[in-house]
Formats: C-alpha cells, structure tokens, sequence
C-alpha cells in the first residue's frame, strides 16, 4: 500500500497537469487498502504546516480560496484527526479547532463521492499543503494568560452591543451602540493595562490573523489598520494570503475582533442600501462604486477611530500605555523586520465615496472616555 502511495504522489503532487493528476487518482482508487496510509500522509502534511507557522483557520481559509467546499471538508476532517497526535497549543489555538467541529458536525450528511474522485480531492488538497510556505510564528504564552476578573462579563457585553448594532434597522441606534462597545473596549484596555503593571510576572504580547476576504480586500485591511491601531495593537496585512495580523496584547486582540467583524457587517448592510437607492434613482452601480464606498467608510471610520484613541486620559496612565505601545511594537518589529505600504486601488466613484463617508459618519464609535487608574 505505501508503494501505491508512493506512486500516486509521484505522478500527482509535483505536477499541474490533469493527465498526472487523474493517474495518481487512479492508482489510490483501485487500491482499498491504500485510504489509512493515505490518511497517515495527510496527518503529515498537516503537522508541516503547523511547523511553516500555520494555524488551522489559516489552513481552511487559503483551502476555501484555492479549492472548493469537498476540499474543506477533507482538510477540516484532517486537522481534526492530526490534533489528538499534536501538543497543546494555547486557548486560541484550542478557539479555532472548536469551530472546525462545528463546522465538520453541520457538513456531517454530505455523501462521499466515488473513490476516484475522492482521490482526486484528497491529491489537490495535498498538493496545496505541500506548497504551502513558512509564515511568521504566532506561538502563544507558555504560561496559560492570567484571566482578570470581569474579563468574560466585559467582552460578553461587548459581542452583544455589536450584535445589536448589526441587527438594527436604525443607523442612530446603531451608532448609539457602537459607541458604547468601543467606550467599553477602552476601559477594558486601560484596567487590563494598569492590572498587569502591577502583576509580578507582566503579560507580553501575542499576535492572531484575521482573514481580510476579496472582494475590495484594500478596503477592509485599511479598516481593520484602523480598527487595530485605535485598539493599541498593530496590523500587517499579507495580500497574496488574504489575512492581516494583529499584534497586541490579549485583550486588546479580542476587542479588534470583535469590533471589526461588527464594523465590516454594518458597512456591507449600508452599501446594500445606498446601491438599492442609487438603482431607484436611474442609477447603475458598479464594483467601483463598492470599492470608493468601503475605501471612503474605512478612511472615515479611521478618522473617527483615531480621534477616539488621541482623547485625552490622565497623567497617571501615560507611561502604563505608552510601556505596552513599545512592547507592541518591538513584537510587531521582530515579527516583520520589513514592510512596505500600498495605495488604495480603483476608488473613482464620487457617489460611492460620499455614500461610504455617510454610512461611516453613522458608524462612528464615538469618543474614548477620560480615565483614571483604579484605586489599589
């Protein structure tokens, strides 16, 4: 069986072509007793991937853009089987593969296909995680992180301000209860900041990838930039992997998360409305109208978003948050030694600038509040 293994390998992982694909398809589907080596292969491929730097959500996002559903399927089914084999990872890690068995329990009626095109599958999806290249490593704490009291009460309030936020028909409201998620997400930063200040062993920072998705990906990078520097982190967008990663410490990450998801839904709801209206009025809109409109609401938002993050805090916290602001990025910078900045393409629509200025003015997060340090 490993030599039928071998073989099919050969033919179809180091080649593009369909003619070497479909013989190496053909040598697993005429052997049965090939499927547990094959699956022990597949274990491999997974564990290199970990070992490039890659993280299961970044496995079953590049999976998604390149393949198709079946494919993420068989390696959401892959990841699950190699991780009783793999180490403990850290909560986000353990987050990520808890999400892949919901996803696997609700895909769990889906019929397998003949073995033929089931080998077919299996050798594209292989020969992804073979190309795969190394990415910076994200390994969490060594120590489990120091879970403050009211730590999961203040983000439970948080999700769900967003989540009414989102579902809300009214932009006032909506507005009203942005507001209210990012006030909420400051003093969470600052009480978070002013307790490890005092801890004995102190938190360092950790970083997490968020999935920047096409279409009008510049756009969403820009706002999620905005989204992490108001939020005392730093992004780094990779485009060829449509991901950024965030920078920062814990808590701080979990905000920007959150509220970029939130942010993302709310702009996407918005444009369906000003193209709805600019149909009604005669108007044909375009993909450069969704490009300038997200372009205007992540620039707008950023703005808004920076002019929170100046407001004025008392003395007392300068030198707590400026200690973590030097953490962050002296991780950012030996995470990424070189970087480089982009321009935003293809943002020429004037009606879906001032449209995505307006939706962003009825988004805004509204001022950090004055804080002070708790009393000891």
């Amino acid at each position: 069986m490993t030599g039928t293994v071998d073989r099919a390998f050969r033919a179809a992982l180091y080649a593009d072509d369909d003619t070497a694909l479909d013989t190496g398809a053909s040598l697993l589907a005429a052997d049965p007793a090939t499927d547990a080596e094959l699956a022990r292969r597949g274990a491999e491929f997974v564990a290199q991937a970990w070992r490039r730097g890659w993280q299961p959500a970044d496995v079953v996002r590049i999976v998604r853009r390149e393949l198709d559903d079946t494919h993420v399927r068989l390696a959401t089914a892959l990841i699950r089987a190699q991780a009783g084999d793999d180490r403990p990872r850290g909560p986000r890690w353990t987050a990520q593969l808890a999400q892949l068995s919901e996803a696997e329990e609700a895909d769990g009626n889906t019929p397998r296909p003949d073995r033929f095109t089931h080998a077919t599958a299996v050798l594209e999806l292989y020969r992804l995680l073979l190309r795969l290249p190394a990415l910076e490593p994200l390994e969490e704490p060594r120590e489990p992180r120091r879970e403050h009291r009211g730590d999961a009460r203040m983000l439970g309030r948080i999700r769900a301000l967003l989540a009414k936020a989102e579902a809300t028909g009214y932009p006032e409201e909506a507005e009203a209860l942005t507001a209210k998620a990012q006030e909420l997400m400051a003093r969470h930063s600052v009480d978070e900041a002013l307790l490890d200040a005092r801890a004995p062993a102190k938190d360092t920072p950790g970083a997490c990838r968020i999935g920047v998705e096409p279409p009008y990906e510049q756009a969403k990078a820009v706002l999620l930039d905005a989204v992490a520097t108001a939020n005392h982190c730093r992004a780094v967008w990779n485009e060829p992997f449509a991901f950024s990663t965030v920078v920062g410490f814990e808590g701080d990450l979990a905000a920007v998360e959150l509220l970029y998801t939130s942010l993302l839904v709310q702009a996407q709801s918005a444009m369906a409305t000003a193209e709805a209206a600019q149909r009604a009025g005669g108007r044909k809109r375009t993909k450069t109208f969704r490009q300038s409109f997200l372009a205007a609401y992540a620039h707008r938002v950023g703005d808004r978003l920076r002019a929170a993050a100046e407001a004025p805090v008392t003395v007392d916290l300068l030198p707590v948050l400026a200690s973590r602001e030097v953490a962050v990025t002296d991780r950012m910078e030996q995470m990424f030694p070189q970087t480089t900045t982009t321009r935003l393409r293809g943002v020429s629509d004037e009606a879906g600038w001032t449209e995505g200025a307006r939706a962003a003015d009825r988004a805004q997060v509204g001022n950090r509040p004055r804080l002070s340090p708790r009393p000891e």
